[in-house]
């Protein structure tokens, strides 16, 4: 039995998991699916101030206060660096990192800066507009799973209905690492590029130079960015036959 943790990215909550987290309950793993502060049933709690500091340290005490040890984080998205933060802090909790079409990002670095300066200003537009100043609005989710096969209408709605704005600092907070996570083994689910282009892209773009080395494998589910929505049963499959040992 392995204990998953189950850390989404922007806009979106625990529930987006469900599929993958029946799949590998099915297994027989203990699996927490997890909300940030301020998006799914936590939208609530949502302020100007929730910030990456406020979801690193959700990931930190759940692992705390449910004193969980030899856990296997799985970031999708933002969701990587979150979980790459909160193994910086704790690594003695944690067995394995997982990145799922996300990588962790340079101490220093914002989500923002990965996005690049055209599209952070777009984003930053939308929510000085859209977003009352602190919160940028989820995106049109048809247009993006357009020709995507396994996106049905059913995760569109849900998709539609359950996602919130995200808390813009969380997008433009700096990560702040001190290196304790770079021990860990790391797996990358790549579903926007292959495993050789991410190699190539590690050698050459300083933002992916920590997503190889002799810690990291990888496995290709090529989809689109969302592949718990498009592919959950082969995420799954994945997860327990990599790491279900």
């Amino acid at each position: 039995m392995t204990t998953f943790v189950l850390v989404p990215g922007f806009w979106i909550g625990a529930w987006a998991w469900q599929p993958v987290t029946d799949a590998l309950r099915a297994h027989g793993h203990r699996v927490y699916p997890f909300t940030n502060t301020g998006l799914g049933e936590r939208a609530h709690l949502a302020t100007p101030e929730t910030d990456l500091d406020t979801h690193v340290t959700d990931v930190v005490n759940l692992l705390r206060y449910e004193d969980l040890t030899d856990a296997v984080l799985v970031g999708h998205s933002y969701g990587g660096l979150v979980t790459t933060g909160a193994a910086d802090r704790v690594p003695e909790r944690v067995r394995h990192l997982v990145y799922v079409d996300t990588g962790p990002l340079p101490d220093g670095m914002c989500q923002a800066d990965f996005a690049g300066p055209e599209e952070r200003a777009r984003n930053q537009a939308l929510v000085e507009e859209h977003g009352d100043g602190w919160r940028l609005p989820p995106p049109p989710w048809a247009d993006l799973a357009a020709g995507v096969d396994g996106v049905d209408g059913a995760a569109l709605a849900a998709l539609a209905e359950r996602s919130v704005p995200q808390p813009w600092l969380t997008a433009v907070q700096p990560v702040r690492l001190t290196g304790g996570w770079e021990k860990l083994p790391c797996l990358g689910i790549l579903s926007s590029f292959t495993a050789a282009q991410t190699r190539d892209l590690a050698a050459t773009v300083p933002t992916f130079a920590r997503m190889a080395g002799p810690n990291w494998t990888y496995e290709e589910l090529p989809t689109w960015h969302w592949p718990m929505f498009s592919r959950p049963t082969d995420l799954a499959e994945i997860l327990h036959r990599r790491l279900g040992g």
